[in-house]
């Protein structure tokens, strides 16, 4: 071991060394270390770490600083193998220092974690609504236009929200939790692509009509829609297998929009329904895609 358990929590008053606070958690334990990581310098990094670490027993509390390339680890007397998955990962970890942890340590961890969360989870909750709306909004009026491409953008829009559902029920969760709720929604996204191709083959073999006007319109608000969700989103993205499931789908979601457009200007101009069925067609195999890029991600 690099460091015994040696040095003491100077910085707390009114409390005896090794008191631990009442409150169950990942941060309530006896010991803190610090850790230099020299290449720890994106979300991506503090992801893998996280994975690394999720396994060691008894569970650890992690607190991350990228600026300054430094973790801080909660834990018991395991830092033996904290140590060698942190050197393994060949980030260039080195411990700096164990002390026995404090209150007012461990609050301010569990505090930063509570604010990274609670953000994640009021921009999936907006997500969630703007979504759900947008799927029956866009269902009814493709279903009284004839769209197949608006039909499909709402199927799209259904699977979105479900996808942040379940990435909103995985703030808090484990690592191993969120990439379970990624590859459901994964799964999720392909069952409805395929709904949304099967309808392109149904229009196309009994015909249709469909509405330029409406089309075009409906695209058009569904665009500012995911566009919004778009930029909600990607200061987030990057903070686990989950959020990058959603960042996945949103961008999916604009490309899809600027077809349905584009379809509904070549069905005015050439009074063709032709244009509808196939950008109803790339929708769905676009939705497919994204699905299996989705299923692919690790944690």
């Amino acid at each position: 071991m690099s460091d015994n358990y040696s040095g003491s929590c100077q910085s707390c008053s009114g409390n005896e060394i090794g008191e631990q606070p009442s409150s169950e958690g990942f941060f309530d334990k006896p010991y803190s270390s610090l850790f230099k990581v020299p290449k720890m310098d994106c979300p991506s990094e503090e992801r893998i770490i996280r994975l690394a670490l999720d396994s060691v027993e008894p569970e650890v509390g992690l607190s991350f600083d990228i600026p300054s390339r430094e973790l801080r680890v909660f834990h018991d007397v395991n830092l033996d193998e904290i140590e060698q998955k942190l050197t393994a990962l060949g980030f260039g970890a080195t411990l700096q220092s164990t002390k026995e942890s404090c209150p007012k340590e461990i609050e301010s961890a569990r505090d930063l974690e509570r604010i990274n969360q609670s953000k994640e989870s009021a921009t999936l909750k907006w997500l969630l609504v703007i979504n759900a709306f947008m799927f029956f909004t866009e269902l009814s009026v493709g279903w009284i236009a004839q769209s197949t491409g608006l039909i499909a953008d709402s199927l799209d829009m259904f699977a979105d929200a479900a996808v942040y559902g379940l990435a909103l029920y995985a703030v808090g969760h484990s690592i191993k939790m969120k990439l379970k709720a990624a590859q459901l929604s994964g799964w999720l996204q392909v069952i409805l692509a395929l709904g949304a191709l099967s309808e392109v083959v149904r229009r196309f073999t009994y015909g249709s009509e469909p509405i330029s006007e409406l089309m075009m319109a409906f695209g058009l608000v569904a665009l500012l829609a995911n566009s919004a969700c778009l930029m909600l989103i990607h200061k987030q993205k990057d903070s686990g297998v989950h959020m990058k499931a959603s960042w996945i789908f949103s961008a999916n979601d604009v490309i899809a929009n600027l077809g349905v457009i584009l379809a509904g200007m070549l069905v005015m101009l050439t009074g063709s329904r032709f244009p509808d069925l196939v950008i109803g067609l790339i929708i769905g195999i676009v939705v497919l895609y994204g699905a299996g890029r989705i299923l692919r991600l690790k944690a």
